[in-house]
Parts: C-alpha cells; structure tokens; sequence
C-alpha cells in the first residue's frame, strides 16, 4: 500500500513575490535590470528571513554570481556578444545594405517583408536562440526600410523560435522534451512499453496554442490589418494618422555596427556568406556534440536498427547547442571580418572597431538575460549542484529556491499549500484515487485536465520565464494526474485517449504560452535585443495576440476536446476562428 507524502510549502503565496516585484517595477519604471535585481532581492530577503546583510550578500554571491559564472550561460552570453560583432562588421561592410538590396526586389512593400521575415523563422527550425538573433538582426534593417516597427519585427522573431523548435522532429528541444515524457511514461504502468518518441508525436496535434500562433504571425501580414498596442506601433512606423512615420524605438543595424557615413554598401555575399557558414557551423557543431555525448555514454550515434532520420533526432537530440552557438558565430565573424579585409572594404582596425562596436550594442540585453536569469533560477528547485527531481518534496534547497513552479502547479491544481511526490496518486487501499497534493484533491472531472494543466503550464512559465523548467515540473506531475482522473471516471488509460494526448499537448502548448507572455524570459529578452526594439514595448505588443491565440487554444482546442470533440472538427474551427480575430478584430494599418 502506497501513501502520501506531505510537507508544507516553506513560503506559499510569498514564493510569487520575486517574480511579481520584479514585472509591477519593470511596468511601473521601465528600468527593466534595476526591476529584476529587485525582484532578486525581494527572494533573497524572504528566503533570510527579513535579514537584510544576507539578503543583500545572498542576492549577489547566490543568485546573481552563480548565474553569470554559469558555463551554460556564459556560452549564451559569448553566442550573443559574437552575433553583435559579427552584425556590427557585416553592417560596417556595407554587406547589410547589399543584403536588402537582394531582398528588396521581392519584399518590396510591408507584406511581403513580414512574409519573408516569417519564411526565414521556419527555415531556422533547430534552435531558438539561433532564430531569434540571427533573424532578428538580419532582418531589421529591411524592414526599417519597410517601416515596420520594431515591436512587429521581435513579434514575428518570438513567434517562430520557441513554437517551431518546439515541434521540430530535429532541434534542441526534443531531446528535452523526450526526457520529460519519459519520465512520465515511468510512473504509469499501462504505459510502460510506449516510446517517448511515439508519444511526443502523438501529442503534437494537440499543442493548440503553437500551431495558432504559427498561423495568427502571416494573417496579420497577409491581411496587413494588427490590434491592440500594436496596431498603434505599427501605424507610426508606417506614418500613418499624422504618426510622423517614426521608426519604432530601438538601436538599429547601423547604429550596432557604426554604418559607415558614406552609406557604403558592398556585394550581398558580404552578409549572406557571413550568416551561413554561421548557420552551417551551427548545425554541425550540434551533429558533431552530440555524436561525441552518446559515444562518451556508450551508445554508437549512427549504429543499431534506426533509421538516418531518427539517428539523426537522437544526435541533434544529445548535442551541446551552447557550444554550437558560440562557436558558429565565432566562425562566422571571422568570416565576415577576412571577406571584408581581403577585398579592401575594411581595415582590420575598422574591422576590430565595427565589431567591438557591435558588442556593445548588446550589453543591455546581456544585463537583462542575466538578471532575468537569475530570477528564473530562483523560483525553481534547481540547487547549486543539480535539480532536486522527484524528491521536490523535501526543500532540500529552500535557502536558496522558492519553488514557486511547485507551488503554482499544486495550488492551481487543487492541492493547497502541500506537495505529494510524483506517482503517489492512489488512496488509503492501494487503488487509484482522487488525492493529489494533499488534502482531498481536485473535485474535477478528467474531462477539464486538459484545460487545467495547460492554464497551470502558462501561468508557472509567466511567473518564472522558462519553458523548459515548467515542462520538467509539470509533464512528470500530469502523467500519473491523468491516470488517476481516468480510471476514477472509469476511462481507459492508452497511449492513444484524447484526455492524456491533450493533457501532455497542454503542458508543452502552455509552457510555450506563458513564456511569450513573460517579460523575464529569455527568448523574449533575445527578440527585442535582436530587433533593437524597447523591451516592454515588445512584451506589451505581443502579450494581446499571445492571448487571443491563448483564448481560442481553451475555448475551441482544451475545453471541447475533453468532452469528446474530435479533432477534424477542432482544428478548422481554431483556423476559422483566428482568420476572424485577424480580418474582423483587427483593423487596417495603411501605408504602402
């Protein structure tokens, strides 16, 4: 007979506090470093108990430090820096203005400029900081031409990073998510010969949120018709309503890399050469890290039965994309540097100068992926030597985590302030029951566990800024939660029941939802840097259509599905529905 095992939360409610001192400042000061620094140390003030000398040495020593030291993180901090020198050289060149004069023929109006923006998201499937810097910055200056805002442009980066990576067959991502379906699988043994893999597949028609949002980004392009706060940037960008035509705030190309006064621009070759060794290193470097993990683990990456395709998965799956990152780009600066020296464009002192240049153009955006870091790690139950897992129950680590995630995802899920560990869901005779986190557990029906785990997935990632740690919260928590609604409604528990695919789909949907909402995370943080728009002008912007898309992911997608709607008729009414925000709600933006 199996029991619960309970502990109360060691800081409850307050575990929120960091998270929402930091965005009420960010909102209310738009100093959005000094806000996350504040929002570190109001976590650090909570955790000392009110110590005030602790506080403020655990607030720099703990979290701050520890985060900047991060090899992981100082990978992303050096990919960042190179992309920033590297565009500072290619716009110094003049291979940028080449590069819009090739583009220019076809992405000749705003449309298509957004279109080709879009098409190049997709093409860039297999990373998310990848997409998001190299086509925020290759993109902006075309469509500074185009007088499209800033915000529109970090809009159009954001969605088509996270979502497409998340959903890619081969990217960064699914060797992660492979790991927390696994993990899952394991506590629920009708399901312990199903492949993580066949699972991951079987979920992806059920990830609502990210296939509306892939398709809500060309609509609004295609129709040329925006709403909310956007509708207002993009209509002074484009000068219209006596707007003035400003371009949306932030640094553009030619102030990253000091353009040259005379306006020099070289062959197109210059900046597309640059980026595609860039994007060629990149993929490579991924294939070679992760053939060099599975051989250190015992595995032979390109042997046994698998097909290219899934040896392929496991390898890209298995890599260490921070290396790929920092060491394409590296690769590609050079690149760009030699090409221009070599032709007499640049001196190697402009060459150096434009680059360095570059570099300090995205130092505020290190600061703030640094702080927001910080601040994400705090609310996890990630210790100083690894996650804590499925022994969460003990706060081993609550003098420097909060486990905001944890307590989010029990609350919202019926709990209370009480943990149970992973797998525990039965009653007092060893047969399945209602009880999860503690006290009598959710009243609900299984039919609204889609809609529950995914509204928990949103809510945890908006509060700490990473996707990949809600995901790894929540998926090994909603496999034995699904079981347990299942058979308690009599269901069957199969690796083809709508509920559970629906439930899965909803924490990977979710994660991706509440993270484009966040103004702390990451990718959010990258999108504005490379499209040097306002930070909070890109979250404000965005967070209206991340909604909208959000709203018809539950009201036609979670909801209906748990009551048996089959998907043939949910997914066209999803389309049907977004084409009606996009044409009716929206409203014209003018201009050429």
């Amino acid at each position: 007979m199996l029991g619960a095992v309970m502990i109360e939360h060691p800081y409850g409610v307050w575990s929120l506090a960091p998270p929402v001192v930091a965005i009420g400042l960010a909102i209310a000061t738009r100093q959005i470093v000094l806000s996350l620094v504040a929002g570190v140390f109001a976590g650090a003030l909570l955790m000392a108990g009110g110590n005030l000398a602790v506080a403020v040495s655990e607030t720099w020593e703990t979290h701050l430090w520890t985060t900047l030291i991060d090899p992981g993180k100082l990978r992303v901090f050096s990919f960042t820096l190179l992309m920033g020198a590297l565009v500072g050289v290619v716009t110094r060149s003049g291979g940028m203005r080449g590069l819009i004069g090739l583009v220019t023929p076809w992405a000749r109006n705003r449309r298509r400029g957004q279109l080709a923006t879009y098409g190049l998201g997709l093409l860039v499937f297999f990373d998310d900081y990848a997409n998001t810097i190299l086509i925020g910055n290759t993109m902006r200056p075309i469509t500074d031409r185009l007088r499209i805002s800033r915000e529109k442009l970090a809009y159009l980066v954001d969605s088509t990073a996270a979502p497409i990576a998340g959903v890619a067959l081969i990217s960064t991502w699914i060797a992660v998510e492979l790991d927390y379906i696994a993990s899952g699988l394991a506590s629920v043994p009708e399901l312990a010969s199903v492949s993580p893999f066949e699972l991951f597949i079987a979920t992806l028609p059920y990830r609502f949120y990210v296939w509306g949002a892939l398709l809500f980004v060309p609509l609004t392009a295609i129709f040329g018709r925006e709403y909310g706060p956007m509708l207002a940037a993009e209509r002074r960008a484009a000068g219209v309503g006596g707007a003035g035509g400003e371009v949306a705030s932030g640094v553009g190309a030619e102030d990253a890399g000091g353009d040259d006064p005379a306006g020099r621009t070289s062959a197109w070759y210059h900046a597309v050469i640059p980026i595609g060794v860039t994007l060629g290193l990149v993929v490579y470097f991924l294939v070679r890290t992760g053939a060099d993990a599975l051989r250190a683990s015992g595995v032979d990456p390109w042997g046994g039965e698998r097909s290219g395709l899934a040896a392929l998965r496991e390898v890209i799956g298995a890599a260490d994309s921070t290396v790929a990152l920092q060491y394409g780009a590296l690769v590609g600066l050079l690149v760009a540097a030699g090409m221009a020296v070599s032709a007499r464009i640049l001196r190697w002192s402009d060459a150096v100068d434009a680059a360095m240049q570059g570099a300090r153009w995205v130092m505020p955006a290190i600061a703030i992926l640094w702080t927001a870091s910080a601040l994400s790690r705090m609310t996890t139950d990630e210790g100083l030597e690894g996650r804590e897992g499925v022994d969460a129950a003990a706060y081993r680590f609550r003098d420097h985590r909060l486990y905001t995630a944890d307590y989010l995802a029990r609350v919202l899920a019926g709990g209370a302030d009480s943990l149970i560990e992973p797998g525990l869901v039965v009653d007092g005779e060893g047969e399945p029951g209602s009880s999860f986190g503690g006290g009598s557990g959710p009243g609900y029906s299984a039919r609204w566990l889609p809609t529950i785990v995914f509204v928990i997935s949103a809510a945890v990632a908006f509060s700490t800024g990473t996707s990949w740690g809600t995901m790894g919260i929540l998926i090994p928590m909603a496999f034995p939660l699904a079981r347990a609604l299942l058979m308690r409604d009599g269901m069957i528990v199969s690796e083809s029941e709508p509920l559970l695919l629906a439930s899965v789909g909803g924490v990977l949907a979710g994660a991706i939802f509440g993270d484009h909402c966040s103004p702390i995370s990451d990718t959010t943080v990258l999108s504005s840097q490379s499209s040097g728009c306002d930070h909070l002008g890109h979250v404000w912007t965005q967070m209206p259509y991340a909604l909208s898309v959000g709203g018809v992911s539950i009201l036609l997608g979670t909801i209906p599905v748990g009551f048996g709607v089959p998907l043939v008729v949910l997914l066209p009414l999803q389309v049907a529905a977004i084409f009606v925000l996009v044409r009716v709600v929206g409203r014209p933006v003018g201009g050429a």
